[in-house]
C-alpha cells in the first residue's frame, strides 16, 4: 500500500478514521524554517469536523502533537512527525457493515484486495486520513511563504449553483465569512440552503473546488514525465471523492479554437506575462509565472441515510442498508483545505527540485 508522495519534499501519512491516531511524517523540509505546532494547528482547525451545520457533527479537537523535526522553534532538517489522536470515535455505528459494503465507498475493493479490512468509518480509506495531508501542507505553505507564494482554495459550485464572483481580492475576503467557503456571498447563501435541504432529506450534494497559487517562478516542473500539471493532477485526484481534475480552462478548451485559447505574451513593467491564463499557469509541463489554477470535481458524500441496495457477502444475497453515523452532507468546504495542502506539497517539492529553495538550509 502506497502512503507516501513527493520526491525531495515528501509526506508519509498514517492512521485511520477510528484508530488511535492519524498523522504524517514530513521529510525533506530544509532546516531553519521557523515552525511551531500552532502553524499546523491553524490549518487543522480549518479542516476539522463540527465547525458548521454543513459539516459532520463529529466533535474532534484535532490537536496536533509534533514529535520531531523542530529545535529551538525552527526545523532542523530531520523528519517532522505530527500526530493527532482520535477522541470521539463511535465504531459501533459501523458494525453492521462488516460484511456489507456501502454503495460508492471503497469497502468492497478493500475487502477483496486486503481481506483484513478496518470497516469502522472506512478505516484507512476514510476522508479523515486527510489530516496527514493538512499537516504536510501546513509545513509546505510555511515554506512557500518564505518565497511570497500564496495558495487559496474556494468553492465555486455546489450542485447546480455556481459562483459569479471573479475578483480574487473579493474572493479572499469572503472565503472564511461563510460555512461553504465560497467567495461569492450571495451564491454561498444559496449553496448553504441547498446543502441543508439535502441533509434534511438524508441525502448529500457534490460540487467544485478551485485552487489558485500565486507568486510562483517560471520553470517549475519538467517537460515529459515530471510535469507540474501531471504531479498536481496526481495528488489532487488522490483526494477521496475527487472524480475529475482540470488545469486552467480544463475540458472547456475542447469547445474553442486555438486563436481563442492561446495565451499570448506581452511585457508589462519589464516583466513577461500572458494576456490570458487559459493554460492555468502551466505551459509545456512547466510553470510560466502566471497564477496556477486547478479545479476538482467532488462527488456527493456517499454516506447518506436513505435506504440503499447492497449485498451480504457472508450469505451472498442482496440486502437493504441504511447508513447511520455522523457524515458531511457536502464535503466541498472541508476539501478546500485539503486541496490547498495538497497543492502546497507538490509546489514545495518542485521548488526544492528546481533549485528555488535550498534543499538543506534556508539560511544558505
Amino acid at each position: 500500500m502506497s502512503n507516501r508522495i513527493g520526491e525531495k519534499f515528501s509526506i508519509t501519512t498514517f492512521g485511520s478514521s477510528h484508530g488511535k491516531a492519524l498523522g504524517a511524517v514530513v521529510d525533506g523540509c530544509p532546516a531553519n524554517l521557523e515552525l511551531s505546532a500552532d502553524d499546523i494547528q491553524k490549518e487543522l482547525d480549518r479542516r476539522k469536523p463540527g465547525n458548521s451545520n454543513v459539516s459532520s457533527p463529529r466533535q474532534e479537537s484535532d490537536k496536533v502533537k509534533v514529535l520531531s523535526g523542530i529545535f529551538n522553534g525552527k526545523t532542523d532538517g530531520t523528519p517532522i512527525t505530527g500526530v493527532v489522536y482520535n477522541n470521539n470515535q463511535k465504531s459501533k455505528d459501523y458494525s453492521s457493515f462488516k460484511n456489507t459494503p456501502r454503495p460508492s465507498h471503497g469497502d468492497f475493493a478493500w475487502m477483496k484486495k486486503y481481506g483484513n479490512y478496518d470497516y469502522a468509518g472506512g478505516g484507512r480509506g476514510s476522508g479523515r486520513v486527510t489530516i496527514g495531508h493538512v499537516i504536510g501542507g501546513a509545513i509546505a505553505k510555511k515554506l512557500l511563504k518564505t518565497k511570497n507564494i500564496e495558495i487559496i482554495s474556494h468553492v465555486t459550485q455546489i450542485g447546480n449553483i455556481k459562483t459569479k464572483e471573479s475578483d480574487l481580492n473579493t474572493i479572499k475576503e469572503n472565503i472564511e465569512k461563510n460555512p461553504v467557503r465560497c467567495g461569492d456571498v450571495k451564491a454561498a447563501k444559496k449553496m448553504e440552503e441547498l446543502i441543508l435541504s439535502k441533509k434534511a432529506e438524508g441525502d448529500s450534494v457534490g460540487g467544485i473546488v478551485e485552487t489558485i497559487a500565486i507568486g510562483l517562478p517560471v520553470g517549475l516542473g519538467e517537460p515529459i514525465f515530471e510535469r507540474l500539471d501531471g504531479d498536481l493532477s496526481r495528488i489532487l485526484m488522490n483526494i477521496a471523492s475527487v472524480k475529475g481534475v482540470e488545469i486552467g480552462r480544463g475540458f472547456d478548451v475542447a469547445n474553442h479554437f486555438g486563436s481563442e485559447i492561446n495565451d499570448e505574451f506581452e511585457i508589462i513593467n519589464g516583466k513577461v506575462v500572458t494576456k490570458s491564463n487559459n493554460s492555468g499557469g502551466i505551459i509545456g509541463g512547466m510553470s510560466n509565472g502566471m497564477p496556477i489554477i486547478t479545479k476538482i470535481a467532488i462527488k456527493p458524500t456517499p454516506s447518506i441515510s436513505k435506504c440503499q441496495n447492497s449485498i451480504d457477502l457472508n450469505n451472498m444475497e442482496n440486502k437493504k442498508i441504511e447508513i447511520k453515523g455522523r457524515h458531511d452532507p457536502c464535503i466541498c468546504p472541508r476539501v478546500c483545505i485539503v486541496a490547498e495542502s495538497s497543492t502546497a506539497i507538490v509546489l514545495a517539492d518542485h521548488m526544492i527540485r528546481s533549485g528555488f529553495i535550498h534543499p538543506t538550509n534556508l539560511d544558505e
